[in-house]
């Protein structure tokens, strides 16, 4: 193939990339649920500044529950965080990519670190994050599971969402939000978890996320 060829090759295969890329016209940037309220806002959740590790506040007996066009979200408490991406999956699938697009693997505390990290093979898939090591874990096992989680995130907002579809792994990043319950019309239900002490199915977070910054 002749150096002409290869250039074409190589320009067809950039310009795919860009198009199937959260910023290209093909590509799938996480959105804002549709509501059939418009509730453009979200209130953020009471107290101080995101924390270095997740901090979870009461919910105000005045906010009522979220109602979209998938499910109604009720908040099951305030939420603010602030972390390391550790890894980062889009989903177009499945009913909970109506209302999540998006899900981030998040590590604070020596889960930020790279030395850390290097010591570890993280991935996602099926809505988990998946960890592994070589010959042995970097740090105890029961400190990965209270220092990383699998979030899924709920951007409440155009502003969420577009942030949301700019994060990449390795940046840090401050979320302020709610943990919610969705409950569809037909009964089906997804839960956030409210502890950092579980692992395995339903140790996820679920986020109404308020607002998202890169740091």
């Amino acid at each position: 193939m002749g150096a002409r060829a290869w250039i074409l090759v190589l320009l067809v295969l950039g310009l795919a990339g860009w198009w199937r890329s959260p910023h290209g016209p093909g590509g799938h940037a996480p959105r804002p649920p549709p509501s059939p309220d418009a509730a453009a806002t979200c209130q953020r959740p009471p107290g101080g500044a995101a924390h270095a590790a997740p901090l979870q506040s009461q919910v105000p007996t005045h906010l009522r529950p979220v109602r979209l066009e998938a499910a109604t979200l009720t908040p099951l408490a305030g939420f603010r965080v602030e972390a390391r991406v550790l890894s980062r999956r889009d989903y177009r699938s499945g009913r909970e990519a109506e209302l999540s697009p998006t899900d981030l693997a998040l590590g604070w505390g020596r889960m930020r670190e790279d030395a850390v990290l290097a010591g570890l093979d993280i991935s996602q898939s099926g809505r988990w994050y998946h960890y592994r090591w070589s010959d042995a874990p970097p740090i105890p096992p029961e400190e990965i599971v209270r220092s990383s989680a699998n979030m899924h995130f709920i951007p409440a907002n155009a502003d969420a969402a577009r942030e949301l579809a700019r994060v990449r792994e390795g940046d840090h990043v401050r979320v302020e939000g709610w943990l919610v319950e969705a409950v569809a019309p037909d009964g089906w239900t997804w839960r956030s978890s409210l502890t950092r002490e579980d692992s395995g199915d339903g140790a996820c977070e679920l986020v109404y996320v308020c607002s998202l910054q890169r740091l």
